[in-house]
């Protein structure tokens, strides 16, 4: 990664990690909707530094909160693997986007039920970890699924691509689905 790339990921990790703060009341818990997340599938558009980003700006985010050494473990590494995702279906990005959805709800949902019971009818129709499981895929469909799809489709729409490779940023992809 040259110096460009090491500040588009620095410039991702503080936003990711500002809106996780900033948002902490709906960032954490069993039920969620972590808005940061809509910026994970920015690792189509920018590849490693995007990818960088968001796993390092969900570490920040989660050492802050610090809920326990999983979640600021095992967070970044769910972050980590949904943008790697992203990336590489990058062609087929609303595909992408569920599968990471699906990734961050396996991997965050397996253990955040350790510290949060899981919300409502979710509790009785459900052993624990799968309660949290659904819920965190839930939340991470609107954010990632929905929210970063549209995201990146708004920017690819709006020209933006184009200012960015301007300054002499790689973009990864031209936005075809």
């Amino acid at each position: 990664m040259d110096v460009k790339g090491i500040g588009v990921s620095a410039v991702v990790a503080a936003l990711y990690a500002a809106l996780v703060i900033v948002l902490a009341p709906i960032s954490f818990g069993p039920v969620q909707l972590r808005v940061a997340d809509c910026l994970i599938p920015l690792s189509a558009l920018l590849g490693w530094p995007g990818i960088v980003g968001v796993t390092l700006g969900c570490l920040v985010g989660n050492a802050y909160y610090m809920l326990g050494v999983l979640d600021v473990l095992l967070g970044p590494l769910a972050n980590l693997l949904a943008a790697w995702v992203i990336y590489y279906f990058r062609r087929r990005l609303l595909s992408g986007c569920v599968l990471a959805s699906l990734i961050i709800g396996l991997v965050v949902g397996g253990y955040l039920w350790l510290y949060f019971p899981p919300p409502g009818l979710l509790a009785v129709a459900l052993p624990l970890w799968a309660g949290m499981v659904l819920s965190i895929t839930l939340s991470s469909l609107v954010a990632v699924g929905v929210l970063g799809y549209l995201l990146v489709k708004l920017l690819i729409k709006s020209g933006a691509l184009k200012a960015l490779r301007s300054m002499g940023l790689r973009i990864d992809v031209e936005g075809e689905d």
